[in-house]
């Protein structure tokens, strides 16, 4: 399991003001990709619609579908076309790892926000950034890394919660201003060998499962069965044998058998309708408990335990269905497999060259009205249909 859950008191790391670091910074940037993410090019398109609204002196929230690691460094390259710094909600984890790393990101633009519970501070400087309109602010409405560029997972509420409250202080200033969100389609597509890049993983992998490497096999076919393996070992473990059904069937009774009985300890039986809210809502119920240190022993293993089993859910609805079998394109190729290695060893290793298109799209305003009880919020509707629509031109352009 990752350390995405840190074991001590959260502290709010505010957002650094200065530009200095970040003008300095933002020039290594494009080597730190190509050497740490394999990213050897990038392209941004659409980026007179956000210098658009900053000649319009609107709030600017940049709201980027969020399928790999480096998705918040890659959202730094906007910086120099745009003409402004950014600023980015990023995961406590992430500075509770050195000193070091908080000090870097603090200086690209991120400050922290703790998902296991309702984080005051981090509300209210993502609004203040937004009100202030100096700088444009990324938040990944997601919430966690989906691993499938094609797809886009659910989208949370915060990111609505925040652009409204925004909305309504920004028309109630002298004179009032706007608060616009622009929807940001990251794409990756793979330029280097396939079997050189996902050979050596998978033989990896198989290794592990005790069986000889299936190099004869195509490439599809392999990594399917290497799939196949990986669930039904998991089922054995948590089921007591391998079960019948397609694998989206599979891969959901398999997380509700994860996540039910801890809905029914802690949530007193509620369950939402996405597995990620499902997992947002266990987290917050079982962690503040656990980082305040006054647990004992016992307890404090078995609430692990309980993460360790959310966590694996967590993994699981990252595999969406159909997803090799609708459209094996290289790139779900190398998601699949990518995947596979970072569930077992909690590292996925990067593999190059890829080429990403970042495509910011025109402005939507928000409206500082509430949304109304019982329907879907009309900001995240929108943003949902922006971003998918986005993915999808993205997706079917000729190689």
């Amino acid at each position: 399991m990752q350390n995405i859950i840190v074991e001590k008191p959260y502290r709010f790391v505010p957002p650094y003001p200065g530009e200095i670091w970040t003008r300095l910074l933002r020039s290594y940037l494009p080597r730190y990709l190509r050497q740490t993410w394999g990213i050897a090019a990038a392209e941004i398109r659409g980026i007179e619609h956000v210098r658009e609204s900053i000649r319009k002196g609107h709030g600017i929230l940049l709201a980027p579908n969020h399928c790999r690691p480096s998705d918040p460094l890659v959202m730094g390259l906007v910086n120099v076309p745009a003409g402004r710094p950014i600023h980015t909600m990023a995961s406590w984890h992430l500075f509770a790892e050195s000193r070091f790393q908080t000090w870097l990101l603090r200086r690209i633009g991120a400050f922290s926000v703790f998902r296991e519970g309702l984080d005051r501070e981090a509300l209210r400087a993502a609004i203040h950034i937004l009100v202030e309109a100096k700088r444009p602010l990324v938040i990944f409405p997601e919430g966690v890394i989906w691993r499938a560029n094609d797809r886009l997972g659910t989208l949370q509420e915060g990111v609505a919660f925040i652009a409204r409250a925004a909305a309504r202080q920004r028309a109630q200033a002298t004179p009032p201003g706007q608060i616009v969100i622009h929807p940001v389609a990251l794409k990756y597509f793979f330029e280097g060998d396939l079997p050189t890049a996902l050979n050596p993983v998978l033989e990896t992998i198989e290794t592990r499962l005790s069986w000889r490497p299936q190099r004869q096999l195509p490439l599809l076919e392999r990594i399917c069965r290497v799939g196949e393996a990986l669930l039904t070992l998991k089922e054995i473990e948590y089921l007591g044998r391998a079960q019948p059904g397609s694998h989206p069937q599979r891969l959901a009774s398999l997380i509700d058998h994860l996540l039910g009985p801890l809905e029914k300890e802690w949530l007193n039986d509620q369950r939402e309708p996405a597995v990620i809210e499902r997992i947002k809502r266990l987290r917050s119920a079982i962690v503040p408990d656990l980082i305040a240190g006054k647990l004992s022993e016992e307890e404090r293993t078995r609430r692990w335990r309980q993460l360790s089993d959310i966590y694996l859910a967590q993994q699981l609805a990252g595999y969406p269905a159909d997803y090799l079998s609708e459209r094996p394109t290289p790139e779900r190729l190398l998601e699949t497999v990518e995947r596979f290695e970072e569930d077992l060893t909690d590292v996925a290793h990067a593999h190059g060259p890829l080429r990403v298109v970042i495509q910011l799209g025109p402005a939507l305003e928000v409206s500082p009205a509430r949304a109304k009880i019982g329907l879907d919020d009309p900001i995240l509707v929108n943003l949902d249909q922006q971003l998918r629509e986005m993915l999808q031109r993205l997706a079917n352009e000729p190689r």
